[in-house]
């Protein structure tokens, strides 16, 4: 039997996973974020980064920043941040600054995961704040995901490179033949 907070976890998960469904249908890496304050969804975020063109536009970012918004102060000291993928050490750094409680991650980011993967920075005791952190929550759903976006991304740069090969083997072609 799965206790509540599990059941939990992975409700505002698949709302996190939603986020990310939307920065996909933008050509955004799939990553989304849900801040959770008293068992209700307080902010939504997905990465942004190449819409906005703007390095800081990543999904945790984008939600913390519409929570202290909305909210009225820096501190989110009760909420919950639910992120398809381990936060990076921008956004590792930004929920520590603003003492969100606990930190539920879908996939582990093995090139820069600040979470326990990489480094843990939101559990280190160095610093004046830490987070709990509960990680693979729909892993499985949420990596493959950043996968089939990433593997999509690498097949059509090699169909360019054939379309560019082709193009060039035609132009020198037709260039011998004058």
């Amino acid at each position: 039997m799965m206790d509540i907070d599990a059941v939990s976890d992975e409700y505002f998960m698949r709302e996190a996973i939603k986020e990310a469904e939307k920065a996909q249908t933008l050509n955004e890496v799939p990553i989304g974020a849900v801040l959770v304050l008293n068992g209700e969804i307080i902010s939504r975020a997905h990465n942004l980064r190449e819409c906005e063109q703007n390095a800081v536009a990543h999904a945790e970012l984008l939600a913390i920043d519409k929570a202290c918004r909305e909210q009225g102060t820096w501190r989110l000291e009760e909420a919950t941040l639910y992120v398809t993928l381990e936060p990076c050490p921008m956004c590792a750094g930004a929920i520590i600054l603003s003492r969100v409680k606990r930190v539920v991650y879908g996939a582990s980011d093995p090139k820069a995961g600040c979470a326990g993967t990489l480094m843990n920075l939101l559990e280190d005791e160095r610093f004046n704040h830490q987070c709990e952190v509960a990680k693979g929550i729909l892993e499985e759903e949420c990596g493959s995901m950043i996968s089939h976006f990433f593997r999509g991304i690498r097949e059509r740069k090699k169909l360019e490179k054939k379309q560019r090969q082709a193009y060039e083997l035609e132009r020198q072609t037709n260039i011998d033949i004058e």
